[in-house]
């Protein structure tokens, strides 16, 4: 059974630093593993991905962002720095099975002065 569970949002000043962490049960070496957000009034966005050895960002991200597992520990991270106020958003992990999407709670970010 798969089951996300995303931690570590809050409030940040701008150009601070957050980890997410996202305890996912059921997860495999072979899924690929996923950040989304979605700020109120948007759609969810892709945040990041990691596949295998290959990850992949969002533009507005790239360079700010680092994406990683411990496959050991069934556990996904999004280390967040140099945080903007576009940043805030609800995070969500995502688990990609051969095309079936699990999501979890999400957890909210906030940057702001």
């Amino acid at each position: 059974q798969i089951q996300l569970v995303e931690s570590g949002g809050g409030l940040v000043q701008p150009g601070g630093s957050l980890k997410l962490t996202c305890a996912a049960s059921g997860m495999q070496d072979y899924d690929e593993m996923g950040w989304f957000r979605q700020a109120p009034g948007n759609k969810r966005e892709l945040v990041a991905t990691t596949s295998g050895d290959r990850t992949n960002y969002a533009d507005s991200v790239k360079g700010r962002f680092i994406i990683s597992r411990d496959n050991a520990k069934n556990t996904v991270y999004l280390q967040m720095t140099s945080l903007k106020p576009e940043d805030t958003a609800r995070y969500y992990c995502r688990l990609n099975r051969w095309g079936s999407l699990y999501y979890g709670q999400g957890t909210q970010v906030t940057v702001s002065s």
